[in-house]
Parts: C-alpha cells; structure tokens; sequence
C-alpha cells in the first residue's frame, strides 16, 4: 500500500491515540546537543549588533483570524466533549491532554547574575531562585498503558515570582511554562486544530487495544518515511519512539512574549546523566508503568540539570507569530540560556504528590506575567478551552483548585 492510501484508511483510527500530537524534533534535538550554551557575557560590539537584529515586542505582531472567537468556542466545546466521554468511561475525570503523568518533580530555577540587558525580561530581570513544580507527561486525554508510546509533554511552574501579572492571574505569584518535545506545533492555526480533535472526539470511544495497533502503526511507517527523507507531522503525533523522557529537549512551539521581544522557549537537558538518555529507550517498554518507573529510578539517586532557553524573533517573515507549524531557524537566531533548572534526588512519584498535582493544580501557559504573555491564535485559543477545562475537571471530582504560594507546599 502507499503511503498516501495508507495514511488516507489511517485517519479515524490514528485519531484514538490521543490530542495534541507533535512532530519529534530530531534535528533540532541534535542541533541542541551538540550546541555549547551561548555566554552570555559576550563582547559588547557583538551583543549590540545581536540586539539590533532582535524584533521588538509590539500588540502589531499579532492578527486577529477571522471567525476566531467562533471556533475558539467550538474548540472548548470539543474539548469538554473528549473529557466527558472519557471520564464516563473511566469514572473519573481528567486532563482533556495530558491526563498521565509519569514523574511529579520539585525543581530549582536559578537565573544568573551575568545575563546581557536584552535577557533580563520579566522573570528574568533579576538574578535570583525559584522553587519550581515539574510534571512530566505523555499528551493523550486517556490514562493509558505506556507501552502505547506517545509524544512527551512537560509542565513547569515557577513559584514565588514578582511583578505584574496577567488580568487572569491577578495576585498569584506563579509562571507557568508548558512545553512538549517538538519544535512545532501539529496545526498551523487554531482553525486546523479544530479540525484535527473534531476527529478525536469521533474516535474517543475506541478501545486501547485499537489504540496500540494504531500507535504501532504510525511509529513503523514514520520510520519508513524517514529512510527516504520525509516526515509527516500526522503520523508522529499518534507515534512515538519510546525514549526515556529525561533524555528529550522539550519546546513551547508556539512563541511568547519576552518582555521588549518576544520568542520560544526550549529545555535542554545538559548535564551528562540526561544527556546519556537521548534516544535511549525506557525500561521494560512493554509495562503498564514504564515511562514513570523509569524516571522514579532515575531520581532514587541522581541530580538532573536542564538549560532554559530563548529563541528571540528576528524576522517576522521567516519566524511567524500566527502560523504555529513553523519552525523557527536557529541559523536565523540561536537560542541563548537565560537559565539553569536543576532537581536533586526525591521520590518522583509519591501518593500525595501525585493528588496534589494532578487533582488540584492546573498548569496553564496564561498563568503568566505579563511580560511573558503567549502569543499567536493557538495561544489564544488555549486561553479559553483551558480554563474552561480546568473548571470542568476540578468541578466534576469535587477538587479545590489550588495555585501555590511557596514550594512547600509541594507535597515529598
């Protein structure tokens, strides 16, 4: 069969798998290894002309889709849609995305003393540390066996942060950043998104069994397509390779404002033990639990170092606000560390860790300062479907929703 008939007779089934598939970035994956962190001390004649180069932040970098408030509508009510099915059938109700977590993490942020000006935006500005929440996840709506592999996402929540936030997030001192192991994002704009989870919501009902054929499935013709140099973005979000999630980089994919400018953040795992982890299988693949019991026994002893970084824009042409499948060059504009994230040795899976996170906390790319506010209509998009889906959630499990104050109050 071609790849065309078999994508085609592929569509509904690959659908079961869950939303918000995302191409692996490999190249970029690579390209972040081999890349030494970029000082951030350089010469002043260099960072001047690096500067100049930079787009600044203005409302201008956004437009407005027609229709966009009628299918941000339609999103939200598709996406509650998924999550009453699959909380009937499950007789609990979670994520709309996202809904299985793998390891449950407290983390420090630390910013450095030495950033150039153009770096110290918004959480940023200052050197300083941060207690952080960490949540490591897979992007179905289900809770699955994780032999049925999947992209990887990853939530950070920053606490005890200072300064204006958005109307939204008035009076809380979070950041949250949200990130999944891809460069891009599946759909260019939120009118293909729709699309793409009007199919899920056909298909929320099928069985796990037609699930690990059709995540199966993907996998093998992705790979196939790759020996003759071709991807498809498709195929990937319903497939992945099942490579241990310490050893990813992991993308925003959409950009955000960053203070003056604005760009796309990346986590890049740097010290040796992660980075021995790229393209490494996990633990027994074929287990229910492999993905978390993989990242439990890495922490039973091991400290974990990451790099933050910023892409900053520098052409809007080449570098799109509002067209999300994009990747953005690094030729054009190499990502620079603005920060390290380390996590010491803990128990990543405890029981009441994983109450207080997954039940009570929402991670949410609008709990933001507004220095760091998300940018573009698949941004904009989540603002709405995500509120809407955290409310539903925490409603239906009679779950108080809680948005921290200090890291203590992170359960160990």
């Amino acid at each position: 069969m071609d790849r065309r008939r078999f994508i085609a007779r592929s569509a509904g089934a690959l659908a079961t798998v869950g939303l918000g598939g995302s191409v692996v970035a490999k190249q970029l994956e690579s390209r972040h290894g081999e890349q030494a962190s970029i000082n951030p001390s350089a010469g002043e004649g260099e960072m001047a002309t690096r500067e100049e180069l930079f787009v600044r932040y203005s409302e201008s970098v956004e437009t407005l889709h027609a229709g966009e408030a009628e299918t941000v509508d339609q999103i939200t009510a598709t996406l509650l849609n998924i999550a009453k099915k699959v909380g009937e059938r499950q007789r609990h109700t979670v994520r709309g995305v996202h809904a299985k977590s793998h390891g449950l993490l407290k983390a420090e942020v630390i910013v450095p003393s030495d950033l150039r000006e153009e770096l110290r935006q918004g959480l940023f500005a200052n050197a300083g540390s941060y207690g952080a929440v960490m949540r490591f996840s897979t992007n179905p709506g289900d809770i699955l066996s994780d032999h049925i592999s999947t992209p990887r996402g990853l939530a950070i929540k920053v606490i005890g942060v200072e300064g204006e936030m958005l109307p939204n997030h008035a009076d809380q001192v979070t950041q949250d950043f949200v990130f999944n192991n891809a460069s891009t994002f599946h759909s260019a704009r939120a009118k293909d998104f729709l699309k793409s989870i009007t199919l899920l919501d056909r298909h929320a009902d099928d069985s796990e069994a037609l699930k690990q054929v059709v995540s199966s499935a993907a996998q093998t013709t992705e790979e196939g397509l790759e020996l003759v140099g071709q991807k498809s973005a498709f195929l990937k979000g319903f497939g992945h390779p099942p490579t241990h999630p310490l050893g990813e980089t992991y993308h925003t994919a959409v950009p955000l404002r960053f203070g003056d400018y604005f760009g796309k953040m990346h986590l890049v795992p740097v010290s040796g033990n992660l980075t021995a982890l790229r393209g490494k299988h996990v633990d027994h693949p074929d287990s229910w639990n492999c993905v978390k019991d993989s990242i439990v026994t890495f922490f039973q002893t091991e400290t974990a170092v990451w790099e933050l970084r910023v892409q900053l824009c520098t052409d809007l042409t080449r570098m799109p606000v509002e067209d999300a499948s994009v990747e953005w060059d690094e030729h054009l504009s190499p990502s620079l560390t603005i920060a390290r994230v380390t996590v010491q040795p803990q128990n990543a899976y405890s029981d009441p860790r994983r109450v207080w996170v997954d039940e009570q906390l929402s991670f949410n790319p609008w709990h933001s300062l507004a220095a760091h506010r998300p940018l573009g209509n698949i941004m904009r998009a989540r603002f709405k479907a995500y509120q809407a889906s955290s409310h539903f959630r925490h409603s239906a499990e009679g779950r108080q929703m809680v948005e921290p104050r200090t890291i203590e109050e992170m359960p160990d």
